[in-house]
């Protein structure tokens, strides 16, 4: 029997925002650029589907800050660049999720 195991479940993050409250996200997908930027798209966990039938569903893409000895998560504050990593990560992902953008739900 061999000793790697793979892994057949979802990647789950533990993140911990800046009050101290720890949050649990699934890693759908990663991203490293030709500059060097390191990117991630993650979902919010749900206890129970229910809540999960209840959230909006909102993908979360955020920047690995690897100057950081932590390797620090930020928010993408560049309204271009989110723009342009957030259209790679949904035609990457649009197989296995729908998009609604806001201007669907008028």
């Amino acid at each position: 029997m061999s000793e790697e195991m793979t892994n057949f479940g979802p990647e789950i993050l533990n993140l911990i925002d800046e009050d101290g409250v720890e949050h649990e996200f699934e890693l759908l997908d990663e991203l490293d650029t030709d500059d060097g930027e390191h990117y991630i798209a993650i979902f919010p966990t749900a206890a129970n589907g229910e809540d999960y039938i209840d959230s909006d569903g909102e993908l979360i893409i955020m920047k690995i800050d690897r100057d950081d000895p932590d390797e620090c998560f930020t928010h993408i504050e560049d309204e271009e660049e989110f723009n342009r990593i957030s259209a790679i990560f949904v035609e990457r992902l649009s197989d296995e999720f729908e998009f609604l953008y806001p201007e669907d739900e008028e």
